[in-house]
C-alpha cells in the first residue's frame, strides 16, 4: 500500500480519513451481491453521508435511503441513482418538496398513504408493516418490533385501514426488524411477514 503524501498528524481534528481502496473493495462486495441476487443495495444515508464518497460509491450501488428531505435531496444531486424516503410522518408542506426528489416512498400506513395520495401519484409507494416479530435480544431501543412501537401497521390495523381506504396506488410492503444480525434472522422475520401479509403480496 502507498504511504500518505502528507503528514496525518497536521491535519486538524476531528476529522474523517477514508482509505479508498477499502470503500471499494466494501462496494465490490455489495455489487456482487447485486448482480448475484437481482437485488437492489441502497446506501442509508443516516449512517453515511460523506457526499464527497457519492461518485466511487454510486458506481456500484442503486441509489440511496433517506429519512427527511434534506437527506432525500442530497442523494437526488449527489448520488444520482434511485431515492427512497421513509418517515413515520409526513407534512403537508414537506411531502410536495420531498417529491421533487423522491422516487420511491414508505408511509407508515394505509391512512397515512391516503392523506398524501395526490401528492405521489406517480411514485412507487409501500406501506410498512410491523409483524411482532423481534429476532433480537438487548436491543429494543432499536427494535421496530418492540412492545408499544408505532412503527409499521400490525395485522389487525392494515386490514381495517384496507377495508376503509383501498390498496389502489400502492405498490408493496416494507418491513424492518433487525439489528446487526445476518441472513438467518432477515429469513424467519420474512416468515413472519408472509404468513400475515401473504395474501396481500400476490398483487
Amino acid at each position: 500500500m502507498n504511504k500518505p503524501t502528507f503528514d496525518i498528524s497536521s491535519v486538524a481534528t476531528p476529522c474523517y480519513v477514508t482509505e479508498e481502496c477499502y470503500l471499494k473493495k466494501n462496494c465490490e462486495i455489495l455489487k456482487k451481491v447485486q448482480d448475484d441476487t437481482g437485488c437492489k443495495i441502497l446506501l442509508a444515508q443516516k449512517a453515511f453521508s460523506m457526499y464527497s464518497a457519492y461518485p466511487l460509491i454510486s458506481g456500484y450501488l442503486s441509489g440511496t435511503t433517506a429519512s427527511g428531505l434534506y437527506e432525500a435531496r442530497l442523494g437526488y444531486e449527489y448520488f444520482g441513482k434511485e431515492t427512497h424516503v421513509f418517515s413515520p410522518a409526513y407534512s403537508d408542506s414537506e411531502i410536495s418538496e420531498l417529491a421533487k426528489y423522491a422516487g420511491h416512498f414508505v408511509f407508515n400506513s394505509v391512512r397515512q398513504f391516503d392523506m398524501h395520495r395526490e401528492a405521489v401519484k406517480n411514485k412507487r409507494c409501500l406501506i410498512r408493516v410491523n409483524p411482532r416479530f423481534s429476532t433480537q435480544e438487548g436491543h429494543a431501543i432499536y427494535d421496530p418490533c418492540a412492545k408499544g412501537s408505532r412503527l409499521g401497521q400490525t395485522l389487525a390495523s392494515f386490514e381495517e385501514d384496507v377495508s376503509k381506504y383501498g390498496l389502489d396506488g400502492i405498490d408493496g410492503l416494507h418491513f424492518h426488524t433487525l439489528c446487526e444480525q445476518n441472513s438467518d434472522d432477515l429469513k424467519r422475520t420474512a416468515e413472519q411477514v408472509e404468513k400475515q401479509f401473504g395474501k396481500y403480496l400476490k398483487n
